[in-house]
C-alpha cells in the first residue's frame, strides 16, 4: 500500500511534507528573476556523478542551488534563467533520452517530460547548448553565474568569447558579470512554509532513528552497529541517505568532533555520541544526542550532561527575530562559565572567565549553523574582525544550536572523573513571528527520557533473549530421535 506521495505507509504518522511540488521550485525559480535586472541571464550548473572506483560511482548528490531552482536530480543539465523586459523564461540543458543507456543505468526524464512534469518553458539536448547560448547571450547587458564556481566560469567566458567574435558582424556581448551566489543563498536562508514543513518531517524520522539507537545500544556493540541502526530508521519512513557521514563515537572517541570511523567498541560505563540526521527531498537534519551505553548516566557524567542540556534550553528560549549568534554566543558562555566553576573544573572570578571565554578550552566548537538543503547551509552570518556573528535572525531561517563539553582522555589537567567524557546535544530550530520552533521535539533529551526510553530497550532484548531460549528447548526436543516430531506443512498456504 502506498500513500499520496508514493511513500509506504507505517505505524507512524508522520508530520510534515516528504517533498516539495513541483509549483515551489516555480516560486524559487521566481524570486530569482525578482532579484534580476532586465535583459540580463543566469546561469546554474548541475552536479556531475564522480567515480568510486573504476566504472562504478558514488551515490548522486545534486547541486543544491540547481535542485533548489529546478527539483530535477540528473547529472550534467544546466539552467538557464533569461529575464528580458518583457518576459522570462527557464531554460534547461539535459542529457537526452537514449535506450541503450536507460537499460543499463535507469530511466532518464528527456526533453519532453522536462517541460511537461517540471515546468521549463524550453528544454534542449546537451549537445544544442553550445550554439544556442550564444544566441542568448547577443545583446544581453548582463550574467549571474557563480564565481566560485571555476568549472562554469570557464564555460562562461567561452561563450562570452564566442559573441565577442562576432562583434563586427553586430553581435552585442554582455558587460556586466554578477555573482549569483549572494542571490541564492539570501533566498535559501528564508524557507518557504513547505520547505519548514519538509523539515520537520525529517527531523521527526531523525528522533525516530535516534530514538532507535538508544534502545539497540548496549555494551559489546561496535559503532558501526549503531550507524546501521540509524540509517534503518532513516529509509524506513523515506529518508534514502543521511545528509552527512554518521559521527557514532563511543566513550574518548567523542572528544573527536567530526569522527566517522565507527569501528569501535562500546564499553559498559562510557558514554555514546551520535551526531546523525537524515535527508529527505534534499533536505537535511543534524541531530546529536549523548547517552550512557549500559543506561545509566554516571554522577560525573550526569554532571556535564545536565550542564550541557540547561545550557541549550536557555539559548534556545532566547531565540525570536532579532536576536543573534553573537548574543547567543554570550548566553551560552555565560552558562557554560558558571557550570565548570560549581564543578570545580575552572577556577577564579566569573566575570572574568567569562570576559576571557574561558569555557571554550572545553567548548572548542561554534554554538549552530545555518541548515537546510545544506547541512552547514549558505547564508551570511555578518561576522565582524573578531568573528563575531552579528546578523539578526528574521522568521522563517532554520538553525542549529549544539553546546558541547569535551574531556580529551589524556588531559592531565582536570580530575580523573572527567576524563574521556565528550557530550554535545544539537537540536534544529525554527525563528517563528515572535520566538522559535524546536523541530527536534520528538528525539529524547533529559536524563529521565533516556534512561526510560533504554529501560524499555532492555526489557525488550530481555524479552527477546527469553524467546530464544524456549525456542531452543522446542527445537532441541524435535531434534532428539528418541521422540517422534510430527510436522506437517501445507505448501499451498
Amino acid at each position: 500500500m502506498k500513500t499520496q506521495d508514493n511513500m509506504p505507509t507505517t505505524t507512524k504518522n508522520l508530520p510534515g511534507l516528504a517533498k516539495l511540488s513541483m509549483s515551489d521550485f516555480q516560486s524559487h525559480r521566481d524570486n530569482f528573476f525578482a532579484k534580476m535586472t532586465d535583459n540580463s541571464v543566469a546561469f546554474f550548473p548541475a552536479a556531475t556523478e564522480t567515480t568510486r572506483s573504476n566504472d562504478t560511482e558514488f551515490a548522486f548528490c545534486q547541486n543544491k542551488n540547481f535542485y533548489y531552482l529546478t527539483g530535477f536530480n540528473e547529472p550534467n543539465a544546466l539552467l538557464i534563467l533569461l529575464k528580458q523586459s518583457d518576459s522570462e523564461q527557464a531554460i534547461l540543458f539535459s542529457l537526452p533520452k537514449d535506450r541503450k543507456h536507460e537499460i543499463w543505468h535507469g530511466r532518464r526524464v528527456g526533453q519532453a517530460h522536462a517541460c511537461q512534469e517540471y515546468g521549463f518553458d524550453q528544454c534542449f539536448t546537451l549537445v544544442e547548448q553550445d550554439d544556442l547560448i550564444a544566441q542568448y547571450l547577443h545583446g544581453l547587458s548582463q550574467v549571474y553565474f557563480a564565481f566560485d564556481d571555476e568549472q562554469l566560469s570557464q564555460q562562461i567566458f567561452g561563450y562570452l568569447a564566442q559573441v565577442r567574435a562576432n562583434v563586427r558582424q553586430g553581435a552585442k556581448v554582455p558587460t556586466q558579470l554578477n555573482d549569483a551566489s549572494p542571490i541564492i543563498n539570501e533566498l535559501r536562508l528564508i524557507k518557504s512554509a513547505n520547505e519548514i514543513e519538509l523539515m520537520r518531517q525529517v527531523n521527526f524520522i531523525s528522533g525516530l532513528a535516534h530514538q532507535r539507537a538508544m534502545q539497540k545500544t548496549q555494551a559489546g556493540l561496535f559503532e558501526y552497529q549503531i550507524e546501521n541502526e540509524i540509517l534503518h530508521e532513516f529509509t524506513r519512513y523515506g529518508a534514502r541517505y543521511a545528509a552527512y557521514a554518521t559521527i557514532v563515537a563511543g566513550g574518548d572517541n567523542a572528544n573527536i568532533l567530526h569522527y566517522t570511523n565507527n569501528g569501535e567498541q562500546l564499553q559498559n560505563s562510557d558514554l555514546l555520541l551520535i551526531d546523525a540526521g537524515g535527508e529527505l527531498s534534499g533536505y537535511a537534519a543534524d541531530i546529536t544526542r549523548t547517552f550512557p551505553i549500559n543506561g545509566k548516566f554516571t554522577e560525573p557524567q550526569k554532571s556535564l550532561y545536565q550542564l550541557v542540556l540547561d545550557t541549550k534550553s536557555t539559548v534556545i528560549a532566547a531565540i525570536k527575530p532579532g536576536i543573534t549568534f553573537a548574543k547567543l554566543n554570550h548566553i551560552a558562555h555565560q552558562c557554560l562559565t558558571q557550570g565548570l566553576v560549581e564543578l570545580g573544573i575552572l577556577t577564579g572570578d566569573l566575570t572574568e572567565l567569562v570576559k576571557d571565554k574561558a569555557c571554550k578550552k572545553y567548548f572548542i566548537h561554534g554554538l549552530g549553523h545555518w541548515l537546510g538543503l545544506d547541512v552547514h547551509d549558505v547564508g551570511d552570518y555578518h561576522s565582524n574582525e573578531a568573528k563575531a556573528q552579528l546578523r539578526e535572525f528574521l522568521p522563517s531561517m532554520v538553525l542549529t544550536i549544539e553546546p558541547g563539553l569535551y574531556m580529551p582522555l589524556d588531559d592531565k589537567n582536570i580530575a580523573k572523573k572527567w576524563r574521556g567524557i565528550g557530550i554535545r546535544i544539537e537540536d534544529n530550530i525554527v525563528v517563528t513571528e515572535h520566538g522559535c520552533e524546536n523541530l527536534t521535539a520528538n528525539c529524547p533529551e533529559t536524563i529521565a527520557e533516556i534512561e526510560a526510553l533504554m529501560a524499555v530497550g532492555r526489557h525488550e532484548r530481555s524479552e527477546a533473549r527469553q524467546n530464544i531460549a524456549e525456542a531452543g528447548e522446542y527445537t532441541s526436543v524435535c531434534s532428539d530421535t528418541s521422540h517422534s516430531c510430527d510436522v506437517s506443512i501445507d505448501l499451498q498456504k
